[in-house]
């Protein structure tokens, strides 16, 4: 196999100069400055800054509050990851059978991959709406009033199933693409073997899918972790009080409306921490080759 040459070592470096300035700029010198930051009682006026070691953290595991939001936001996770996925597994199963209009409704199930987490959340909003929204009208007619921004538990609710929405058709596009890449003669062979079409899915076609899923895995925690921001933001109206909220988004909470600098940074190294775990655990487990006998 022929490898790329240089003849002088600089050029390497030049072509990958401007990549290395973006994540520079964007990535470790906002990571470094988080981590100084989390070790200091910032003033928030920009007035100083006081040294206080590990007080931030040791106040931050210490705070109820925020083992409140931490075990909010791995219900939320869960939740959201196991629902988008099985969701978008049903639907893609369902689509990868459609022969006539296969490509009118795979897009009309694509689409909303378009649509931004804050544009989400405002569609969120609308449906929920306490006043005249379609699902809180449905939900009073059954009896139950459905209080967005009021109620806990039903601003979780609408979290979880907007957030969920929003994400379905990225697995769906993934979970399609393995379906249509598993060779026929595959099925032909499980179809003899097998007439049940739970069984053949469970036994032939799951297995199939494994690296797929489990990538999949993966992108959705870090989507129900991280990309939630605007959708929640836009779904709590900018006033948090005492409804649900997740990790990264008590990070703004408390950095840019309480001004505790030094805590939220404290959240962020933190988060960072959680982020390199799952990218560890991503590439140590996606590097093993999966086979089938």
């Amino acid at each position: 196999m022929k490898r790329a040459g240089f003849n002088q070592r600089g050029l390497p470096v030049l072509l990958l100069l401007p990549q290395l300035l973006v994540i520079a700029a964007f990535f470790y010198w906002p990571a470094t400055y988080a981590l100084r930051s989390s070790f200091y009682l910032e003033d928030p006026f920009g007035f100083g800054s006081t040294f206080v070691g590990m007080a931030n953290y040791t106040d931050l595991l210490a705070s109820a509050q925020y083992m409140k939001v931490a075990g909010f936001t791995l219900g939320f996770t869960f939740l959201v990851t196991l629902l988008s996925l099985s969701i978008a597994l049903l639907l893609a199963v369902k689509a990868d059978k459609v022969i006539r209009g296969a490509r009118t409704y795979r897009t009309l199930l694509m689409w909303v991959y378009a649509v931004a987490p804050p544009v989400a959340g405002f569609l969120g909003v609308m449906v929920f709406y306490q006043g005249n929204g379609p699902m809180t009208e449905f939900l009073a007619f059954l009896g139950y009033e459905f209080r967005l921004g009021v109620n806990y538990y039903d601003t979780a609710a609408a979290m979880i199933i907007v957030a969920t929405w929003n994400h379905i058709p990225v697995n769906f596009i993934f979970f399609l693409s393995g379906l249509q890449s598993i060779p026929q003669s595959v099925k032909e062979a499980a179809m003899i073997d097998n007439r049940s079409g739970a069984r053949r899915f469970w036994d032939i076609t799951f297995p199939l899918l494994a690296p797929t899923a489990f990538f999949l895995l993966v992108i959705n925690i870090t989507y129900a972790l991280f990309d939630t921001f605007g959708l929640i933001d836009t779904l709590v109206k900018g006033e948090p009080g005492n409804n649900p909220m997740t990790l990264v988004y008590k990070v703004y909470v408390d950095g840019f409306r309480g001004n505790d600098l030094g805590g939220s940074s404290a959240q962020s190294v933190v988060l960072m921490v959680l982020v390199l775990l799952l990218t560890v655990f991503q590439f140590r487990v996606m590097d093993r080759r999966i086979h089938y006998t």
